[in-house]
């Protein structure tokens, strides 16, 4: 139902330019909204006014006309004056509020549509005949992405998101749980993965300027159909996780590239549970100091080049052996070696994953 509120500010808005006095009344007869707080007509010949079969009634210095929702009586609203043009006023005040019951039943619908749509709640059929009635074009090509903030700041997140992507334009905001929103995104044909990431960049950097809060962006792949946009929901829903488990240094995490995570997120439990004692035995690093962490991380990007890695750090040459010796003998493996190195990189992405499935139980 609409709200009050709507309805009023439409009625200031038509007193201001028309200077009529305006009411609506539900079918009660209680007060709903108006430029006046009552129109002295009693609530029963509001009643019986909304029970005849009449459109409109005048009584004394009132007109009553019947606002409906497709066939439905809702309202009954009242326009005060004598002139022959109040009648009229009158009129144009049923069109603009039957009008606005109209769009906001659509955007009510439209966010109730995606909501199913995109949780696979609805059969096919259903999808075509209801997006048709919604005017919502079918084969457009649209990409899911997927907002995580925290659950205080998730509704100031989705008022600046639908302030940044209209509906007009085809794009879609709505949400399906209290720490995160969805962007339903219409793109070009020809938009490439560095394009759709560009938007995830636009978002982050967007939030953090308006709100000042950090958010993780995530996306799904570019689908050509409306009933495929689940596949692309659940898409970026995995690469959120991927994201947060393998790649929390980063604020957006793409579906098209996720990399080894990917890989190691659909791996079943039991099978990474062997490789981990494997490869650690019962020394799995799996809380390893800001330190060592950081040291790893650069020796890794540059290629296990000691010397440069030790100059991006700021320390002596031999203070980055030692360290590396020092996790060589915690874990048995000689990072300096690619094969080794390999190991503990993929290991280490293994244990913080059996972290995170612990975590979730």
């Amino acid at each position: 139902m609409i709200s009050n509120q709507i309805i009023q500010t439409s009625i200031d808005e038509l007193k201001a330019i028309t200077k009529v006095d305006l009411c609506t009344y539900d079918l009660s007869g209680a007060w709903v909204a108006g430029s006046v707080e009552e129109m002295e007509l009693d609530a029963a010949l509001i009643r019986d006014f909304a029970a005849s079969p009449a459109d409109s009634q005048v009584i004394g210095a009132h007109h009553l006309l019947k606002i409906y929702d497709e066939g439905d009586l809702l309202f009954v609203l009242v326009a005060k004056g004598f002139s022959d043009d109040v009648y009229m006023v009158g009129k144009i005040a049923v069109s603009q509020i039957q009008n606005l019951v109209i769009a906001y039943k659509e955007k009510i619908d439209r966010n109730g549509f995606f909501q199913n749509l995109i949780m696979d709640n609805m059969l096919l059929v259903d999808v075509y005949n209801r997006a048709k009635k919604l005017r919502i074009e079918v084969s457009v090509p649209r990409v899911v992405y997927l907002v995580e903030a925290n659950g205080e700041k998730t509704g100031m997140v989705m008022e600046l998101l639908k302030g940044m992507f209209s509906s007009q334009t085809g794009d879609y905001v709505t949400a399906v749980d209290e720490n995160s929103v969805i962007l339903i995104k219409s793109v070009d044909a020809e938009a490439s993965v560095k394009d759709l990431e560009a938007i995830a960049d636009t978002i982050v950097d967007m939030v953090s300027t308006e709100i000042m809060i950090s958010v993780r962006v995530s996306l799904g792949t570019l689908v050509n159909e409306l009933k495929d946009l689940s596949k692309s929901y659940k898409e970026a829903k995995m690469a959120m996780d991927v994201g947060k488990i393998f790649y929390a240094e980063k604020s957006v995490a793409a579906y098209h590239s996720l990399g080894i995570g990917r890989l190691i997120y659909q791996l079943p439990v039991n099978l990474c549970k062997i490789f981990i004692e494997e490869i650690f035995g019962d020394n799995v690093p799996t809380e390893l100091d800001d330190e060592t962490l950081n040291t790893l991380n650069k020796f890794f990007e540059n290629n296990l080049n000691v010397s440069e890695t030790a100059r991006q750090l700021y320390v002596h040459r031999n203070t980055l052996v030692y360290r590396i010796e020092r996790i060589q003998e915690s874990t048995g493996l000689n990072i300096r070696s690619f094969d080794d190195a390999l190991t503990f990189k993929i290991a280490l992405m293994v244990a913080n994953y059996m972290k995170y499935l612990d975590g979730v139980e």
